[in-house]
């Protein structure tokens, strides 16, 4: 069953970033070592501008600055097709393998916010399509027959949502994996309560210190 995205794949370039355009340059990689803001500084002198202009790339193994994942006709309608296709199930195989250079988590947050509330060049999703897409039928085809619908005798998973308060914030790089490795989050606003099997584990997009998550297996 072919996984299938809400939205297009990008890749976010900046310094900070594990991959950008001049990242293997000769000049850039003896200032690389340099922390953020002397090394913005030094980009910022005419000579080492120039210079780096100048060069080619140590390699040219360098992945092309192009948008992935079904934009090749200017709008999402391929996107919409895929999603609603009964075949398919929203998802991505990238188990964060590529966390500073791209920021996937904000896909649930855009099939509610883009799909449901504001596409203006298509049709949209009913908020009970949606959330089926990213409930039922992922328990459903992942064998977890005790969760996905509302229902009793099943888990009390259960997300509160404010749907015309949802908000996405701009992506933004930290660095708190092992020996400071990089990742990119991006915040968000309306997900007023979660509920994990019962327990409230999340309030206006703060922990609770509940976790009553464990390890699970398909049947």
């Amino acid at each position: 069953m072919p996984q299938v995205s809400s939205r297009p794949t990008g890749m976010l370039f900046g310094l900070q970033s594990s991959l950008h355009p001049f990242i293997t340059h000769p000049t850039y990689r003896t200032l690389s070592t340099l922390p953020l803001a002397e090394r913005v500084a030094r980009l910022r002198d005419p000579e080492v501008r120039t210079a780096l202009l100048s060069e080619a790339p140590a390699t040219e193994n360098i992945i092309a600055t192009t948008p992935l994942a079904s934009y090749v006709d200017f709008d999402h309608e391929a996107i919409r097709e895929m999603m609603t296709h009964p075949r398919t199930v929203l998802g991505l195989s990238d188990g964060g393998a590529h966390c500073g250079l791209i920021c996937d988590a904000s896909m649930p947050t855009t099939l509610l916010t883009h799909w449901v509330r504001d596409r203006s060049r298509g049709e949209r999703l009913s908020i009970e399509q949606a959330v089926h897409l990213q409930t039922g039928r992922t328990a459903s085809t992942y064998g977890f027959r005790d969760r996905g619908t509302l229902a009793p005798g099943l888990r009390a998973d259960i997300n509160l949502i404010d749907l015309d308060g949802m908000r996405l914030h701009a992506p933004e790089m930290v660095f708190d994996l092992p020996a400071g490795g990089r990742r990119l989050i991006q915040r968000v606003e309306g997900y007023k309560a979660t509920v994990v099997a019962g327990q409230v584990t999340y309030v206006d997009s703060e922990p609770t210190g509940e976790r009553p998550g464990r390890l699970v297996r398909a049947s």
